[in-house]
């Protein structure tokens, strides 16, 4: 046990435990080799004659106390307690042998070692048996005091030093086994250090992710309703320009019609002047421009909705390219310009829209000699793997990086180029499109001052498809349009989602309302604007509520809040402690129950803001109870005041104006003369007007039934004539009493 002392850290997790096992085990077999010596003792009296039977007592008594003794002191002091039992124990088996001369009491040596080396190691034991072997040679030198046969003596030797072995080898064992304990138990400490760490901090994270998936879930609702908003209107938007552009055709088709036979046959209509003749073939010209503008528009509605379809067969780009040449030949010869193509000898199959393609190349074709004055245009056409790639390629005066990118949207044109060159603004969006429903791309590489190429690749696939499988054709009016994604269900539990409000209100009387009246909602508090636009631009709230008497905010700066998300703004005028100070003309209001702490501070804070120390206080209130509370409480004060004490109004106003106290703790609900017409008479009084006044009253400012009589409510995208109705309708059902029906049952009303 000595040797397990040493061998174990004082402070090590399990130390104690396997101390208590050692002791135990020499406790236990301690006691059982002293019973066993008082069992020897008593069987070796009993063959003895009567006389022996106080000597019989006094041998037991011996080991009995050292056995009492040595159990005593184990736990305190276990060196000792081992040594004074080996001790006794020898000496009680020595004289047990000299009285009774039975030889069976040295066996009792033997057992010496064993107790030896489980208490002290194999060095004590050791030493215990060596002292024994001296002991037994010396007791064999006197036979006629000790019976000592030699074969005892052997027996007593060998089997001491066996004894002692076997001992040593199991607490050998049993010692590797406590230090394999012991290692294994800092391993096992240091691991449930770090899993209780990593417990913590995966609470943490599970409540932060609990957090961030109701943030994420009531951004998810509040980005659901803005896509169904911005979807209905790309429908209507769509619905209206596809109703709109068939309406025009058919006065576009008069006018067209009109102009055009007046034009080429004006013997019909008589004999017309020139100058008519040249009007006519102005709108004819204008209105002819006019139809290919509504049928471009009719053409981007059509893509955008999913309605128009691709009727594909097969064809080659060669053909298609001498088509678009051949429209727009004359174009070019006008300007003076070069139009050449390079295309390969050998057909290039194409399974396509025959009709979208030669638009496309119609558009790139007429876009280029529109825009270039002075060389010309080259198309090429040529395979990259399995993808057909055109190119149309100017020397004109090139575009600007910036400009490129919003070149493929509608009605976007550089430097007003629609009224210069002419055009809708439409053919590069569409042609984009076009290109898309093949499941092909197109784009452009430009240097200013060198030209402009375009570039449009279609995929050489030999089996149709349908148009809705080519339904991924961008939209740019629609960003909300995501690919399908096959997902798994989730194991986590749905997020449970609480109303979420933000407050910005400095005198916390908004928190205070929410916590009293209202529970299962999520507050954020936030100090400014600038905080709260901020915060909901990175997690949605219901609204944001504004305290406009703890802010010196203009009702206008609230009104042109813009926040994102249409968050509403939510604005009431709630007064708290400062706008009730400032109301009655206090210094402070304190809302019972009143700690020493509270009224102590309050105290100090007049006593710094006077400049001077507050030395008399009088105190107002008509319960003697109360009174006497504050007294007990000022007097815990070093006893540096003088309280002077009224228990109404006029007793009040007499004190104030005999005593002139340096502040004055009022009571607001007194019998009598309260405590707001004390402070309308000081108020009046000039010799006491001055006198600061400390308000202690069971009142509180937020709890009254009336809190507020102002609330406004607004919303930075506006609000549109039905949401308008409906807040009205709603706030007039919460607000408006409603009146008693007299002789009549409440109508009902009809459901909405």
């Amino acid at each position: 046990m000595w040797r397990l002392m040493r061998a174990i850290p004082p402070d090590s997790q399990g130390a104690e435990d396997i101390l208590d096992i050692f002791l135990n085990i020499t406790r236990v077999t301690t006691v059982f080799l002293t019973s066993l010596l008082i069992f020897g003792t008593f069987l070796a009296g009993a063959t003895q004659p009567v006389n022996y039977l106080t000597q019989l007592m006094l041998i037991s008594l011996l080991p009995i106390l050292i056995g009492w003794l040595s159990y005593y002191l184990l736990n305190t002091h276990p060196h000792l307690a081992i040594v004074i039992w080996q001790a006794g124990m020898f000496a009680s088996i020595t004289l047990a042998f000299y009285l009774f001369k039975w030889p069976v009491f040295v066996l009792f040596y033997a057992i010496l070692p064993l107790v030896a080396v489980i208490s002290g190691g194999w060095q004590f034991g050791l030493l215990i048996d060596g002292l024994m072997v001296i002991a037994v040679v010396v007791l064999g030198r006197y036979p006629e005091i000790f019976p000592f046969p030699r074969d005892y003596q052997l027996l007593v030797i060998y089997g001491g030093s066996l004894i002692g072995m076997l001992a040593a080898f199991a607490v050998t064992e049993l010692l590797a086994v406590a230090n394999h304990f012991i290692v294994e138990s800092k391993i096992a400490r240091v691991q449930t250090e770090d899993a209780r760490r990593q417990r913590v901090e995966l609470m943490q994270v599970e409540r932060d992710l609990i957090q961030a998936n109701r943030g994420l879930a009531r951004l998810s609702d509040r980005l659901k309703a803005l896509t169904q908003i911005a979807e209905d209107a790309r429908r209507v938007k769509e619905e209206f320009v596809a109703n709109v552009s068939h309406e025009l055709r058919t006065p576009l088709n008069m006018i067209i019609g009109f102009s055009e036979l007046i034009a080429k046959a004006p013997r019909i209509y008589g004999q017309l002047p020139p100058a008519l003749l040249a009007d006519i073939a102005a709108i004819q010209r204008n209105s002819q421009h006019l139809s290919e503008l509504v049928n471009d528009v009719l053409d981007l509605s059509q893509v955008e909705a999913g309605r128009m379809t691709l009727v594909k067969d097969w064809t080659t780009i060669q053909d298609l390219v001498k088509t678009a040449v051949s429209a727009t030949q004359v174009l070019f010869d006008t300007k003076g310009l070069y139009l050449e193509t390079e295309l390969p000898e050998e057909p290039m199959p194409l399974f396509c829209d025959r009709t979208r393609i030669r638009e496309v190349l119609l558009n790139l074709l007429s876009n280029a000699g529109r825009y270039t004055h002075k060389g010309g245009v080259r198309v090429k056409a040529y395979f990259e793997g399995d993808v057909l790639q055109v190119s149309v390629s100017d020397t004109g005066p090139g575009i600007a990086p910036e400009d490129i990118s919003r070149l493929f949207e509608p009605f976007q044109q550089l430097d007003n180029s629609i009224r210069r060159e002419g055009g809708s603004g439409l053919g590069l969006s569409i042609s984009k499109r076009f290109v898309e429903m093949h499941d092909g791309k197109m784009w452009l590489e430009s240097h200013v001052g060198e030209g402009t190429t375009f570039y449009f690749s279609l995929p050489m696939r030999s089996t149709a498809i349908d148009a809705r499988e080519s339904s991924n054709a961008l939209r740019w009016s629609n960003r909300y349009d995501q690919p399908d994604v096959e997902l798994h269900r989730s194991k986590a539990p749905a997020p449970e989602i609480a109303p979420r409000f933000m407050i910005l209100d400095r005198d916390n009387m908004l928190q205070r309302l929410f916590s009293h009246y209202i529970g299962d909602v999520e507050l954020s508090v936030v100090q400014t604007l600038d905080e709260a636009r901020q915060e909901i631009s990175h997690l949605p709230v219901q609204g944001l509520l504004i305290n406009g008497a703890s802010l010196d905010l203009p009702p206008d700066k609230i009104a042109s809040l813009k926040l994102p998300f249409l968050t509403p703004v939510i604005t009431c005028w709630l007064a708290g402690d400062e706008q009730a100070t400032k109301k009655l003309g206090v210094v402070k209001y304190l809302v019972k129950p009143i700690n020493r702490e509270r009224l102590l501070g309050a105290i100090d804070d007049v006593s710094q803001s006077i400049g001077r120390e507050i030395k008399t206080i009088l105190l107002v209130d008509d319960q003697a109870e109360v009174l006497q509370l504050f007294v007990r409480m000022l007097a815990t004060n070093n006893n540096r005041n003088i309280v002077l004490r009224a228990q109404d109004g006029r007793q009040a106003l007499q004190i104030l104006r005999e005593r002139q106290p340096d502040v004055m703790l009022l009571d607001l609900v007194m019998q009598g003369m309260d405590g707001f017409q004390v402070l309308n008479e000081k108020n009046q009084d000039e010799t006491i007007r001055d006198i600061p006044v400390i308000v202690i009253s069971s009142q509180d400012p937020t709890g009254a039934p009336i809190v507020s009589n102002l609330i406004t409510v607004g919303r930075s995208g506006g609000l549109s004539a039905r949401e308008l109705l409906t807040c009205i309708r709603q706030l007039s059902e919460i607000l408006a009493p409603e009146a008693p029906f007299a002789g009549r049952e409440r109508p009902i009303s009809a459901p909405t």
